[in-house]
């Protein structure tokens, strides 16, 4: 076995598990999921059948990750953070025909029990404050927070807030880093690496 697992965690025939990846406590794994090499799957996890898991993502406890999710590389989902796949659930009517997907891009954080409401996308490096609520597509980069959630920043690859506007043009370095990311038509972009 290329990964750990916990003696208390489950992974049903047919998942597929990237090398050095970290299953711990009562985690269920679904035989269709297809997780990276490199990612943790914290206490009481579940992972649905129709879900890709990109390289070293980190899911926090207490997370369940439903069929039509797909986090690519690099995500980070904070404890008891909520994703959804039925946008009007009702018990006593089926719609498992009916799950919206829902896209997680690259290095994007989800913050301590924030739910992301299906058929959205987050964008690559967006950072979406602990108990926000997301129901609509966000932008790479965006600093989100709130119930409906609402952007109030840019976050930088590293993760600190970049001193730039909401709207219109701007540049801003990263201290850490020295990227410098520049703000044009509504759309940040890491131009250069110092």
């Amino acid at each position: 076995m290329s990964h750990y697992q916990h003696s208390s965690a489950i992974v049903d025939d047919g998942a597929q598990i990237g090398e050095g990846s970290r299953i711990w406590h009562f985690v269920h794994v679904c035989g269709g999921a297809r997780i990276g090499k490199g990612v943790s799957l914290g206490q009481n996890v579940f992972v649905g059948n129709q879900v890709v898991i990109g390289d070293n993502c980190k899911i926090q406890n207490n997370v369940s990750v439903y069929d039509g999710v797909t986090l690519e590389e690099g995500v980070f989902c904070g404890p008891s953070m909520v994703f959804t796949n039925v946008y009007n659930p009702r018990s006593l009517i089926e719609r498992k025909s009916e799950y919206r997907p829902t896209l997680v891009r690259r290095g994007a954080t989800l913050g301590a029990n924030c739910t992301i409401v299906c058929g959205v996308t987050v964008g690559e490096f967006a950072f979406i404050g602990a108990g926000a609520v997301v129901n609509k597509d966000v932008p790479a980069y965006a600093l989100m927070v709130g119930v409906p959630a609402r952007q109030i920043g840019w976050m930088s690859e590293f993760g600190e807030q970049l001193e730039l506007p909401l709207q219109g043009e701007g540049s801003a370095p990263c201290i850490h880093t020295g990227a410098t990311y520049v703000l044009r038509d509504g759309e940040l972009r890491k131009e250069s690496q110092a």
